[in-house]
């Protein structure tokens, strides 16, 4: 990964003239270097950027368009810190003509998807539990209060994503089981409490130095029912059952309720519909990779006989 050298930042920030300023207001952040962070899906620019002291910081840029939602990502996350929450403190927000901007803590360690390889079971649990933990602590915070009804926003969601799925030239083989399910469970959404959601909870944006783990990329964040934050904990069980398990586990003290899981199986197989389409654009990679996962979650929930997944018993 290329590192811009001082000259080069000092190129780009004259062409970003309220970045610039914004840094010059404060001499802890005189910039030095930019490193380019080249991971995820949501087009921003991401940077490890260094002052002159040599101490990292995590920069982030994006369309001036993405303004609301990137400052509510940011306010969430000033919001997680107050909290507890072990996730990046974010430092500044600002806007520059068509770019808007973040400053945040710079976290070390790995990725926590592939740390967990090399730790044993009980580590890879106490990592998903503490993660659990956090995201207890997190949905502390409600949602707007002018917020409609859990019912017609998830349930408008699933009608969406029905109609993109049949509309999708490709289909699962076997997509009879999950059609199913979810047309005879979706009335489990009634009724169901909003809160702040980190909008993609899943082992694939943490960060852990193996001891500890932190929340990251809160760039999705939205408001919604707090169960359906874990409708991408496949992610993490494909990566290690037991984090998957100790994530849950953590979330609840130990105490899971019966209808999490009715109701994570719902948010999975709708999910789990408008991957597919989701996938098409990307190319046949990922088209394979969805519908290897299809596959994964009809095992692990026995063809959507079952509620309680295979993994959270330790079956991979």
């Amino acid at each position: 990964m290329k590192k811009l050298d001082e000259r080069t930042v000092e190129g780009w920030l004259s062409e970003r003239a309220e970045i610039r300023t914004a840094f010059a207001g404060d001499g802890a952040f005189t910039v030095k270097t930019m490193e380019p962070i080249e991971k995820g899906w949501s087009g921003d620019e991401k940077y490890r950027l260094t002052d002159r002291n040599g101490k990292a910081f995590f920069f982030r840029t994006a369309p001036a368009e993405k303004k609301e939602k990137a400052r509510g990502a940011f306010l969430l996350q000033e919001k997680a810190a107050g909290l507890g929450v072990s996730a990046p403190k974010p430092f500044l927000f600002g806007k520059g003509g068509k770019t808007v901007f973040s400053l945040q803590e710079w976290i070390g360690g790995e990725d926590a998807e592939k740390a967990v390889a090399s730790l044993s079971r009980e580590e890879q649990y106490a990592l998903g539990h503490a993660a659990g933990e956090d995201l207890r602590k997190l949905h502390a915070l409600p949602a707007p209060p002018e917020a409609p009804s859990w019912e017609t926003r998830y349930g408008g969601k699933i009608d969406r994503k029905l109609r993109m799925y049949a509309d999708c030239p490709l289909k699962y083989e076997d997509d009879g089981a999950i059609l199913a399910y979810i047309a005879e469970n979706r009335g489990l959404i009634a009724g169901r409490p909003q809160c702040a959601q980190h909008g993609d909870f899943h082992i694939g944006n943490m960060m852990t130095d193996r001891k500890r783990i932190w929340l990251v990329d809160f760039d999705r964040f939205d408001f919604g029912d707090p169960w359906e934050e874990y409708n991408r904990v496949v992610w993490s069980a494909e990566a290690s059952p037991a984090f998957a398990a100790g994530s849950v586990d953590g979330y609840f003290g130990g105490e899971v309720p019966d209808e999490f899981w009715r109701l994570l199986a719902l948010y999975i197989a709708v999910n789990t519909l408008s991957s597919l389409p989701w996938a098409v654009p990307f190319g046949e990679g990922e088209i394979e990779t969805m519908k290897n996962q299809e596959k994964k979650i009809l095992f692990w929930y026995d063809g959507m006989k079952k509620t309680v997944p295979a993994w959270y018993g330790g079956e991979g």
